[in-house]
């Protein structure tokens, strides 16, 4: 079964990349993934904070008692003699680059623009083969209008579009006005594909601490849908890269994806769960579900279940929305007559 698929302008051999996370924090790790059957890995996140912090660090322990003698610069170290960890994630590219051949994507997950963003070009210097930005930012500023959040999305993008070459996927949380003004947007200042959706962290309250405490759910295939909205709609608007992200735990998970219109689903979560190995049964799943509804391709399925292509594109906007809600089950309530 043919499971070739192209994303960001890479050839790859099936649809299955490995979203940014823990498990790619080892070159073994990495190996694995491409030996369990994965097309590309998204290296786990360097951040905003880590980058800053560090520089900032940095600069206050070589200044630090710089105005004491004349000769104090002498025994300070020239910063090149540390390892910081932005550098060290630069590295682990370049060995993750040189271990294997599958596509190796670095992540830079930040929000503002700034000098954290010269790692894109550090990180593209050091052979990867593409870029996602992960732009995670939470208004909690009641002064702030959302067309600045916007800006602030854009002027990232912007930054980093000037400082590299290779192709550039932005990630997204799907609480925006209007998602599809802000992709269009985002694809016009020179981002390469999109990936759909980010899944913000929600913390939680612990009621015998009396703390709010930061939790972490995995993912499952119910989180799909949110994806498979807006991918459909935004199929019949782009030929620019989509992914779809947060939910894919089973083959028919990544067939539902790529019919909505995307090209490639990311996993990550239901390799948490199961292990790497669950690469090699999503593969298998997906080419046996392909050959029994035959279909001789993955391209033959792609997108064919989008916004543009279905009998009646109401049923990813508001039109179906009362009929959804009337039509729900209520076990244990009479219906009075007529109602």
């Amino acid at each position: 079964m043919n499971l070739k698929t192209t994303y960001l302008g890479l050839e790859l051999d099936n649809p299955l990349v490995v979203s940014a996370g823990p498990i790619s924090r080892s070159l073994s790790g990495i190996k694995r993934l491409e030996d369990e059957g994965a097309a590309a890995v998204v290296v786990y996140s360097l951040f905003e904070e880590q980058v800053n912090r560090e520089i900032h660090e940095l600069d206050m322990f070589l200044l630090q008692g710089t105005d004491s003698t004349a000769e104090a610069m002498e025994y300070l170290p020239e910063p090149s003699s540390f390892q910081l960890e932005p550098e060290l994630y630069v590295e682990h590219i370049r060995k993750a680059r040189e271990a294997v051949s599958i596509p190796i994507i670095g992540s830079l997950n930040g929000v503002s623009p700034g000098g954290w963003l010269q790692y894109a070009r550090y990180i593209e210097q050091a052979g990867a083969d593409a870029l996602e930005l992960n732009i995670y930012f939470l208004p909690t500023d009641p002064l702030l209008p959302p067309s600045e959040i916007e800006e602030d999305y854009l002027s990232v993008l912007r930054e980093v579009r000037r400082t590299v070459d290779i192709p550039v996927a932005v990630k997204l949380a799907p609480y925006f006005t209007n998602v599809a003004w802000l992709a269009r947007k985002l694809l016009k200042e020179g981002a390469d594909g999109l990936v759909l959706f980010n899944r913000f962290y929600q913390p939680d309250i612990d009621l015998d601490a009396l703390e709010v405490v930061p939790r972490v759910d995995l993912s499952d295939s119910n989180d799909l849908r949110v994806a498979l909205r807006w991918i459909a709609i935004l199929r019949g608007q782009t030929e620019a890269s989509l992914a779809a992200t947060g939910g894919v735990h089973e083959a028919t998970d990544v067939v539902k994806a790529m019919m909505a219109g995307a090209d490639v689903t990311m996993v990550l979560a239901s390799l948490l769960r199961r292990g790497p190995g669950h690469l090699g049964t999503l593969k298998a799943d997906l080419a046996r579900w392909l050959e029994e509804h035959e279909y001789s391709s993955l391209d033959q399925l792609k997108g064919s279940m989008s916004h543009a292509n279905v009998p009646q594109p109401g049923v990813f906007e508001r039109a179906n929305y009362v009929k959804a809600l009337n039509a729900f089950p209520t076990p244990g309530f009479a219906q009075e007559e007529g109602e």
